[in-house]
């Protein structure tokens, strides 16, 4: 059932970022959206014409130092399930072909569907325990950064990058995109839910 979630959340997510997202020349945040930004800078200078995306390939070799990272430190099945999600998301985000034109001509639409269905699809994958490697990682280390500040702090490179390399609005329309991934995957991973102990101790 774990390994099902896996499977899902990740197809789910890279196929809501090729049919919603980039269609729409939006980036997604985190690694991903660095390998997007990298696809989009590197395609022009290629000596060939990918006949598919390459930002699943470039995303799968910017991962392959954390799959060391996880398999060093952490678990075995967490390395499998975190292995499981990235070639899946590869694989959905080099075959699922990208539309020529966009599927929803509205920008803010495409950024919440497609956000509603990035995260409804990383909440699964997080739900089985996969994918988040910093996160587990830095749970188990002394560090003095949370993941939270170490994600805001990607992401402020990513989107950045964005407004450089292209336009204000595109790194506009992305936050709003990531804004709204983030507060549904948060919905669907109960494990980030708090909860509150009441311990009653009798002498």
């Amino acid at each position: 059932k774990q390994y099902l979630y896996v499977v899902l959340g990740s197809a789910l997510f890279a196929a809501s970022v090729n049919l919603l997202i980039v269609p729409v020349s939006l980036y997604s945040a985190g690694i991903v959206g660095i390998a997007q930004i990298l696809r989009t800078v590197l395609t022009p200078v290629l000596p060939f014409t990918a006949q598919f995306d390459i930002a699943g390939i470039i995303n799968m070799m910017l991962n392959i130092p954390l799959f060391l990272l996880a398999y060093r430190s952490i678990s075995k099945g967490f390395f499998f399930k975190t292995i499981l999600s990235i070639v899946v998301q590869t694989l959905v985000m080099s075959f699922v072909m990208i539309p020529r034109e966009p599927i929803l001509d509205d920008v803010l639409a495409s950024c919440v569907i497609g956000g509603i269905l990035s995260g409804f699809g990383v909440g699964l994958t997080l739900r089985s325990s996969g994918t988040d490697i910093i996160g587990f990682y830095l749970s188990k280390r002394s560090f003095p950064i949370t993941v939270g500040q170490l994600s805001i702090l990607i992401n402020i490179f990513v989107f950045g990058i964005c407004a450089l390399l292209f336009n204000v609005e595109t790194a506009i329309y992305s936050i709003i995109y990531m804004v709204v991934m983030y507060s549904v995957c948060d919905r669907t991973h109960y494990q980030n839910i708090n909860m509150t102990a009441m311990i009653f101790t009798k002498n």
